[in-house]
């Protein structure tokens, strides 16, 4: 009782406020007038120097920090600040960082006009159809009776597809690329698709048959897989007058042949059909021609078209300048490099075969475009396999063939089996690996015999469009075996002279694996685009691949479209062969 009394009486003989807790507000002032601001405990201690300057003088850039920034961050000092900078407290006390980074991004699906949706098998809101054999069939109502897609289980998808930036890659202008073909005010958008969605497709196709073959093949020369590097495996790479052909699908008689005996329902050749199932990996722009007559659909390419041209670096982080962006060096601009690359890849085939007539191999028919009659040089080692594949969804749909022809370069006894082996073989060339747009490539004449390995994976990374087109080509063709030649400058500043600094050789879907190649992904993606074509009237249709987005676009175009070009190079004198 006497501790309650105690208690109650030390309670009462505190002062009492009726408006807030604690003890009332001093009137008292100090300083003529400024009301006493007592320091905080919360104050920040102030430092006596900052030797982490980054001046020439440490000592010296410390102290003038130290002077300029910390002289009045004393203990307590932040009190007798309060009334002059209180408003700068309160609105430096309620800022925060925020992070607004995107740790997830969704890449975007058709726009445009179409409603179609490409989904996964299970998901909520799919739409199952028929079951094929490569992933489930999927038709999702649209405004022109839908789109059909194919689902693909498992693999890394799209979450890959956008190029990585590297140290200082923000700062870097946007290049600004001029598309391979200018729509016109009579083209009709009909789909816009995104590469994310395309490379979700999944559709299993088999082997493929052959139909037809024609042609001939050399021998390969085994004196170039010598020691890549070594001075003894260096050649010149000469030039040799052979007439090769690169005929479009439309303008091939033996395809013409094939569709009047209704062997399938769509004809390709390999180099355009290359492209259309590689068309994720694309940085240029490039374009299609879809001709639908009847029920038979042609795919083919303009007059003119890049597909013909061989890139260089298209896939590097730092790809060659055009002129007009900077590049000082012409030799080493994108047109120059590609018409450097397509015209060693036209005579490095014929180099690397041993030409002999009565040491050959002769297909089934005659060669479908060499006329004896009406060309002066000889024809090059060339084979081509028209075959079949089966793009059917299932037992219960109506089946769905293209026919593609094929192209073979050469062929080699294994030395094993002593059978004949069939060989593709392409060049990568070399330009200044220390001019701008190499890619941090690996200099091939020193590295090439130590660093093989390194050499190649740079190349798989400079050119995954390109390497890709051609492995996909061996594929497509049936080939055992597909050559690389290694081709360099004699002087890094002229693009004239040319030396063969070695060969290797990989077998097709080995090489595919390595390069994360899924042909039955470029299937799906060459049944989704005939599909959409399909749906609409006979016409011709034009596929476009955005020049500076991830973006492919259908259009439908006048039927008389490209004619007008096609008619110039007659009256010019230009062959349906390039030699």
């Amino acid at each position: 009782m006497a501790a309650f009394e105690s208690l109650r009486d030390l309670v009462n003989s505190l002062p009492s406020t009726d408006s807030a807790w604690g003890p009332p507000t001093t009137s008292e002032t100090t300083l003529d007038g400024v009301p006493y601001a007592p320091f905080s405990k919360g104050d920040k201690l102030g430092r006596m120097a900052d030797w982490t300057s980054e001046g020439k003088d440490s000592a010296r850039g410390g102290r003038q920090q130290y002077q300029q920034r910390y002289r009045d961050q004393i203990y307590g000092a932040g009190g007798l600040q309060t009334v002059f900078n209180i408003e700068g407290q309160n609105e430096e006390g309620s800022f925060s960082l925020v992070d607004r980074s995107q740790t997830s991004t969704r890449g975007r699906g058709f726009g445009g006009r179409g409603s179609a949706v490409f989904r996964g098998r299970g998901q909520r809101g799919g739409q199952v159809g028929r079951g094929g054999r490569g992933g489930t069939f999927q038709r999702v109502g649209g405004a022109r009776g839908g789109q059909q897609g194919y689902d693909s289980r498992g693999g890394r998808g799209g979450g890959r597809g956008g190029r990585r930036f590297g140290w200082k890659d923000w700062d870097k202008p946007q290049r600004n690329r001029e598309a391979s073909v200018q729509p016109k005010d009579s083209w009709r958008v009909l789909e816009e698709i995104d590469f994310s969605r395309l490379l979700k497709l999944n559709l299993d196709t088999g082997d493929g048959e052959d139909i037809e073959d024609h042609g001939f093949l050399y021998y390969y020369d085994r004196s170039y897989d010598k020691q890549p590097g070594a001075p003894t495996s260096i050649k010149k790479l000469g030039v040799e007058d052979r007439a090769a052909y690169n005929v479009t699908t439309s303008h091939d008689p033996v395809i013409q042949e094939l569709a009047e005996r209704n062997e399938a329902t769509v004809f390709a050749t390999d180099n355009i059909l290359s492209m259309l199932m590689c068309s994720p990996r694309s940085v240029y722009s490039w374009d299609l021609v879809m001709v639908k007559q009847g029920n038979k659909i042609f795919i083919d390419k303009r007059e003119g078209s890049s597909l013909d041209m061989v890139t260089v670096n298209e896939n590097a982080a730092d790809a060659p300048l055009e002129i007009s962006e900077g590049n000082k060096d012409q030799i080493n601009a994108p047109g120059a490099l590609k018409e450097e690359a397509t015209h060693i890849n036209t005579v490095f085939p014929t180099q690397v075969v041993q030409e002999s007539e009565s040491n050959k191999v002769d297909m089934t028919n005659e060669h479908p475009f060499y006329n004896a009659a009406e060309e002066t040089d000889p024809p090059a080692s060339k084979a081509y396999k028209y075959r079949r594949f089966d793009l059917s969804l299932g037992s219960d749909e109506e089946s769905l063939h293209l026919v593609v022809r094929t192209e073979l370069d050469a062929v080699v006894k294994n030395s094993i089996s002593g059978e004949d082996q069939f060989l593709v073989i392409k060049a990568l060339n070399e330009f200044d690996n220390k001019a701008q747009g190499s890619g941090g490539a690996l200099d091939w004449r020193t590295k090439l015999a130590s660093q093989r390995g390194a050499v190649v994976a740079t190349e798989m990374k400079n050119n995954s469009c390109k390497l890709a087109r051609w492995t996909t080509q061996a594929i497509l063709a049936g080939a055992d075996l597909m050559k690389l030649g290694f081709v360099s400058r004699t002087n890094p500043k002229s693009n004239s002279d040319h030396v063969v600094l070695g060969v290797l050789g990989y077998k097709p879907r080995e090489f595919a694996s390595q390069m994360n190649l899924n042909l039955n992904n470029g299937w799906a993606i060459v049944r989704t685009f005939v599909d959409m074509v399909m749906r609409e009237d006979d016409g011709k249709y034009v596929l476009v691949k955005d020049p500076n987005k991830p973006t492919i676009r259908l259009y439908q175009v006048p039927a008389d479209t490209f004619e007008e070009d096609e008619d110039a190079g007659e009256m010019g004198g230009i062959d349906e062969h390039d030699e």
